[in-house]
């Protein structure tokens, strides 16, 4: 079968060496192409992979006239997502977005449009739908051991995006402190910031638990740290017609949860009418109380099914299908968690409730 060739597309987000990793471990797939204006940031991606000097540019257009790719990987700065996607969608391939989705509302739709009619999928990558403890408890909850879900309590984030590169190779905290002024990820113009980092990984998810139900207002606050532009700490509050849900984001947390779980512990609790669930990141297992036992006790994770235990592999198993991707990674959805997202980021600039964005 000829192999899916994938174009590499800004590496202002860390996670572009991470998921070119698993294009290249892929047995159907290639990096056809890379591209980011700052021929350094590539460096370590062409090393790591032994992509070819022929397939890496400085220069979008020569980029994409390289091609034909049938997938793009964009790795962007989060507020460049949208113009990035309207250059891309012309070229006739999938748009595979790391997380977060957007910007703004608008933004998010203006990557949908650009891709409606193209017959290529707009594709949201969340890291935390491929974590084997909270796919398990998305099956329990849909089976039904908790009875009607009414809460989404969610707490997550990590010492901070400037302390850890592809891989998850650590950087010293001198080093961090030494690029903070420069990062994007420390700029609101281009979309940084722990709620826009993380909130969209609680609403998202959350949406995807609560089976597309959408809150009917926000409250939202955050820290306002001196001399930083940026919220590193936002609590958000969701009102459901069933009840209450709380996202809470964080930059600063004593360790990163994917080494050593912090205290609060990262992850998802869910509250339902006969039972709850705790899933924290990276567990082996989840824990449930429900009616007929309700000491605590483990259920033991399961593996992520052959087909989806990656976001590549998932994304390629849909395309040689010729089906669309599902879940938290499908656009619609993506849209109703990005609409709470800017409804908690008004709420805490307005210092007020405010109703769900439209």
């Amino acid at each position: 079968m000829a192999k899916f060739r994938i174009v590499g597309i800004s590496f202002d987000h860390m996670h572009m060496g991470d998921l070119l990793r698993l294009v290249h471990e892929h047995p159907d797939a290639e990096i056809a192409g890379l591209f980011d204006p700052k021929r350094e940031a590539m460096q370590h991606a062409v090393e790591t992979f032994d992509v070819p000097e022929t397939r890496v540019f400085t220069d979008f257009d020569t980029c994409m006239a390289a091609g034909p790719y049938d997938m793009a990987i964009l790795c962007a700065a989060t507020a460049d997502h949208a113009d990035y996607t309207e250059r891309l969608a012309p070229h006739g391939l999938h748009v595979f977005v790391e997380k977060p989705f957007a910007a703004s509302v608008t933004d998010a739709r203006r990557m949908m449009a650009a891709m409606e009619g193209t017959g290529k999928q707009l594709i949201i990558n969340w890291p935390l739908r491929w974590v084997e403890s909270h796919v398990t408890a998305k099956r329990l909850i849909d089976d039904g051991l908790i009875g009607e879900l009414r809460e989404v309590h969610f707490y997550d984030g990590n010492r901070g995006p400037l302390y850890h590169l592809a891989d998850k190779v650590e950087v010293t905290p001198e080093e961090v402190e030494r690029q903070k002024p420069d990062s994007w990820w420390y700029k609101k113009a281009s979309g940084g910031g722990s709620l826009l980092d993380y909130l969209g990984y609680g609403a998202t998810l959350g949406t995807w638990y609560m089976d597309g139900k959408a809150p009917l207002e926000v409250t939202c606050t955050v820290d306002e740290a001196a001399g930083i532009e940026v919220d590193q700490h936002a609590i958000t509050v969701c009102r459901y017609a069933h009840g209450l849900s709380k996202m809470e984001t964080r930059w600063g947390t004593f360790t990163d949860p994917w080494t050593i779980q912090p205290q609060p512990t990262c992850g998802f609790t869910f509250v339902g009418t006969d039972g709850t669930i705790a899933s924290p990141d990276y567990a082996t297992h989840v824990t449930v109380q429900t009616r007929a036992n309700p000491q605590r006790h483990d259920i033991p994770a399961n593996p992520l099914a052959e087909g989806e235990r990656n976001a590549i592999e998932y994304v390629l198993d849909c395309l040689e299908r010729a089906e669309p991707v599902a879940g938290p990674l499908e656009a619609q959805l993506c849209l109703t968690a990005q609409r709470i997202v800017d409804t908690a980021a008004r709420s805490a600039l307005e210092k007020r409730t405010l109703d769900l964005v439209p």
